[in-house]
C-alpha cells in the first residue's frame, strides 16, 4: 500500500498501520540518521512557522543544521532557509514578519554571533561583533532593535574592556580554576567568572551594543547570577509591550546554593540602560515570560522553592501590566500537574498550556481571566510538544513512541492535530514499532502505579520473550509515549526483548504529592514499585519469561540499578550508566547538592540513616547473605560527567571486583552525562546488547 506523506501521517495518528506485520526491525543506523526536527515558531501574523531540521551523521564534520520554513495553512510543503555546516539557534520573527534573527557560528567567527535573515531572499547579515559572542535574540515591538545575551568578565564595562580581558587570559601561562563560592562546576563544564549579561543594539551590522548589566548593582551582587542550563547560562527577558524597558530573571543568592535554595526572581530595566528594579521578592523561581497580545498581562512559570521539598509544580500564573506584585494569579492552581509549555492565541482569550499526565503530554486550557482548566483531547495517544502561537494559530509537535516528531498545527476549538511536516513519516511507516501498552496497579504501599508495556519486533504470540526493566532517570521525570534517542525503547527490544517502562514514586505526571514522596526514601520504596511492576508485567502478559528477566537504567534510573545490584538477585544481568554508588559522595562532588540534603532529610554528619541506609556500595554484606551483589552488571560513564562524576561508577566498579561479581566498566572520555557522539552511541548500544544476550540466552 503505497500512501502519500501527508496520508502517512495521518494514518500513523490513528494507529491504523498497526496491524501490518512485513515491517523491519529498527537499526541504530535507522535511529540515528532519522532528521531532526526542531519546536516551532510561528510567524506573528500565523502565517508561517520557522524550524530547525538536523541532518545527523556518525561524523560530527557531516553533520548538519539548517533553519526551515512552512506555511501554517498547509497549502505548500516546508521549504529551506539555510544552507550552512553551522547550527543556527534561537530563532525569532521580526514584528512585521519579514526577517529572522538567529544566533550561529559561521565561518570566520570565534564565536556564535547573531544574524538576521530577509524571509524576500538574500543572505543571513550579521549584526553583531562581540568578543564573547551573543545568543538569544528577541526583537522591539517596532523592529529597530535586537535585545540579546552575551557574556562580559569582571568589572568590564563594555566591548574594549571584554576584548583586553579575553586576550589576557588567552596569554597568560598558567592555567587555574578558582573558586570562593558554589557552583563550581555545571553539567560538563567548569564555572568561570563571567557572568551573562542582557544587550541591546540597532538591529543592523556595525550598530554598537550595549550592555544594561554593566556597571550596576545587581550584577556586582555576590550572588547574582542567571540559571545554567547543559547548554550554558539562560536568561529569560522579554521587551515590555511599549518597548521602553525589559522585563527579566536572574538569582541574588546564588551563592548560597550549597546550603538553600536558589531564586530566580522578576526584574525590570531600561532599555537604555540604568539599575534594574526588582518586581518580585518571594520565594518562587519565574521563567517562561509572555504577555497577552493586549499588553495587559505579563504571563509566566513560578515553582515555589523549598527548603524541606524536593520536587514543586511548575504553575502559570498571571500579573497585571504595568506590574502589581500583590495582584499575582495562578492560573493553573486546580491542575495538579507541572506547566511545559503554554501558548496564548488569538484575542488572548484563553491560555493554553502542554503538561505531562501518565506516560503522555496533554494540551490543556484556562480563560486568561481566571476560571477552570479543560483539557482539550486533540488526540489519544502520544505527547505534544513545543507548543506556541502565531496570530489565532496554535503549533507544536507530535510525537509517539512510533513517530519520531513532526511539526502540526491544532486547533482552538478542540480540533484535532493537522501535521504539516513528514520528514521521517514514510521511514517509521516501514519500521516494526509497536505503540506502548499502557497498565497500572496498586503496591504494596497502597499507591496507583503506571507503567507502559514495549513488545519486541514481529512479537509472536507463541514464544516467550525475556522482561527487560529500564528505568527512567531524574527521579523528576517520567517515561513517555514518544520518541526517544538516548534509550530507545524499539532498540532496546530490537533482538527479541519486552521491554517494561514505570513511573516510580518520585516520577512527575502523576502530582505533586507522588513527586515528592521520594523524600527521606529515595531508593529503596521506589526499587520495590518497579520489582512490583515486572510481577505485574508477568501477570498480565503470558509471553513474558518470568526466568530471565533484566533491568537498567541512567542518571536516577542508574542509581536505581546499583541499589537493584545490592538488594536483590531476581535479575539476570544489570545495566547502569551514570549511577550514584554512594550517597554522601554524590552529594559531594556532584555540581549540585543542597536538594540531596533535602532529600535525605538533613547533613550528611547528622543522624539521619538514609545517607548510609540507601547508599548501595554500603550494602556490600548481601553478598555474603546471597540476596545481592551476585547479578553482573555493566557499568558505563562519561568521563565529563559532572552531575553524576565518574568516580561512583569506578568506585562501583571497585565493588563489584572486590566481591568478584562479573562486572565490565566502560569509560567515555569524551562524554558527559550523557552518550551523545554518533560512534559512541553505536558502541553503547552494541555493548548493552551483547550483555543482555549473554546472560539472557
Amino acid at each position: 500500500m503505497k500512501l502519500t506523506p501527508f496520508a502517512l501521517v495521518f494514518v500513523l495518528l490513528s494507529g491504523s498501520l498497526a496491524a501490518e506485520t512485513n515491517r523491519s526491525t529498527l537499526t541504530h543506523q535507522d535511529l540515528w540518521l532519522m532528521k531532526r526536527v526542531g519546536a516551532p515558531l510561528p510567524s506573528p501574523d500565523g502565517r508561517w512557522a520557522v524550524f530547525s531540521v538536523t541532518q545527523p551523521a556518525y561524523d560530527a564534520k557531516e553533520q548538519s543544521a539548517d533553519l526551515w520554513i512552512v506555511p501554517l495553512d498547509g497549502s505548500a510543503p516546508a521549504r529551506q532557509l539555510t544552507q550552512s555546516k553551522s547550527t543556527e539557534s534561537g530563532a525569532a520573527w521580526s514584528p512585521d514578519g519579514t526577517k529572522i534573527a538567529f544566533s550561529a557560528k559561521r565561518e570566520g567567527d570565534e564565536v556564535a554571533q547573531i544574524y538576521v535573515l530577509p524571509l524576500a531572499g538574500g543572505e543571513a547579515e550579521r549584526v553583531t561583533s562581540l568578543t564573547l559572542g551573543a545568543r538569544q535574540p528577541k526583537w522591539s515591538p517596532d523592529g529597530r532593535q535586537i535585545l540579546f545575551v552575551s557574556d562580559a568578565f569582571p568589572n568590564c564595562s563594555d566591548e574594549a574592556a571584554n576584548k583586553k580581558a579575553a586576550t589576557e587570559r588567552k596569554d597568560r601561562k598558567y592555567n587555574v580554576h578558582s573558586f570562593e563560592s558554589f557552583p563550581i562546576r555545571f553539567w560538563d563544564r567548569w564555572l568561570d567568572d563571567k557572568q551573562a549579561h542582557l544587550f541591546v543594539q540597532e538591529a543592523r551590522a556595525g550598530a554598537g551594543a550595549r550592555d544594561l548589566f554593566a556597571g550596576t548593582k545587581l550584577s556586582a551582587l555576590p550572588g547574582f547570577g542567571v540559571p545554567n542550563t547543559d547548554e550554558g547560562q539562560v536568561i529569560t527577558a522579554e521587551w515590555a509591550p511599549d518597548g521602553t524597558n525589559i522585563v527579566f530573571t536572574a538569582q541574588v543568592n546564588r551563592d548560597e546554593a550549597a546550603r538553600a535554595p536558589v531564586f530566580s526572581q522578576l526584574f525590570e530595566t531600561s532599555a537604555t540602560g540604568g539599575e534594574p528594579r526588582k518586581l518580585t521578592g518571594d520565594s518562587y523561581s519565574y521563567a517562561q515570560l509572555q504577555f497577552s497580545p493586549d499588553g495587559k498581562t505579563l504571563l509566566c512559570t513560578a515553582v515555589e522553592e523549598r527548603s524541606d521539598q524536593v520536587y514543586g509544580l511548575s504553575r502559570l500564573t498571571r500579573f497585571p501590566w504595568p506590574f502589581d506584585a500583590t495582584q499575582r494569579t495562578v492560573l493553573s492552581a486546580a491542575l495538579d500537574r507541572s506547566v511545559n509549555r503554554f501558548a496564548v492565541p488569538g484575542d488572548g482569550s484563553r491560555v493554553w498550556l502542554t503538561a505531562e499526565e501518565s506516560g503522555r503530554e496533554k494540551l490543556w486550557s484556562v480563560p486568561l481571566a481566571g476560571g477552570d482548566v479543560r483539557e482539550e483531547n486533540v488526540t489519544d495517544h502520544g505527547c505534544l510538544t513545543g507548543l506556541a502561537a502565531g496570530g489565532r494559530v496554535l503549533v507544536g509537535e507530535w510525537e509517539s513512541v512510533a513517530n519520531p516528531p513532526e511539526i502540526v498545527t491544532l486547533g482552538t476549538n478542540g480540533a484535532a492535530l493537522k501535521p504539516l511536516t513528514t520528514f521521517n513519516t514514510e521511514k517509521a511507516a516501514g519500521l516494526d514499532l509497536a505503540p506502548v501498552e499502557h497498565f497500572s496497579f496498586t503496591s504494596r504501599r497502597g499507591k496507583a502505579i503506571h507503567s507502559m508495556l514495549v513488545r519486541p519486533p514481529h512479537w509472536d504470540a507463541t514464544k516467550k520473550y525475556p522482561l527487560f526493566v529500564v528505568i527512567h532517570g531524574g527521579a523528576a521525570n517520567m517515561w513517555r509515549d514518544a520518541w526517544v534517542l538516548r534509550w530507545n525503547y524499539h532498540l532496546l527490544a530490537a533482538p527479541g526483548y519486552a521491554v517494561l517502562l514505570t513511573d516510580y514514586t518520585g516520577s512527575t505526571g502523576y502530582g505533586e504529592a507522588f513527586s515528592r514522596d521520594i523524600r527521606f526514601d529515595p531508593l529503596r520504596g521506589p526499587a520495590e514499585e518497579l520489582n512490583e511492576a515486572a510481577d505485574e508485567a508477568l501477570k498480565r502478559f503470558p509471553f513474558l519469561d518470568p526466568l530471565r528477566q533484566a533491568a537498567g537504567g541512567a542518571s536516577y534510573g542508574g542509581h536505581l540499578a546499583n541499589w537493584l545490584a545490592a538488594t536483590t538477585t531476581r535479575y539476570k544481568c544489570i545495566i547502569s550508566h551514570a549511577g550514584e554508588a554512594d550517597l554522601r559522595m554524590q552529594w559531594g562532588t556532584s555540581d549540585s547538592i543542597f536538594g540531596r540534603e533535602v532529600n535525605s532529610g538533613g547533613p550528611i554528619w547528622g543522624d539521619k540513616a538514609v545517607w548510609s541506609e540507601q547508599s548501595a556500595v554500603m550494602l556490600a554484606g548481601n553478598h555474603d547473605q546471597g540476596t545481592g551483589f551476585v547479578t553482573p552488571i555493566l557499568l558505563t560513564v562519561g568521563e565529563q560527567d559532572f552531575r553524576v562524576p565518574m568516580n561512583n561508577a569506578i568506585m562501583f566498579f571497585t565493588l563489584q571486583q572486590r566481591l568478584n561479581v562479573p562486572s565490565r566498566l566502560l569509560v567515555f572520555p569524551d562524554e558527559n552525562h550523557w552518550i551523545l557522539k554518533g560512534e559512541n552511541h553505536k558502541y553503547w548500544f552494541g555493548e548493552v546488547h551483547s550483555w543482555l544476550a549473554k546472560y539472557l540466552k
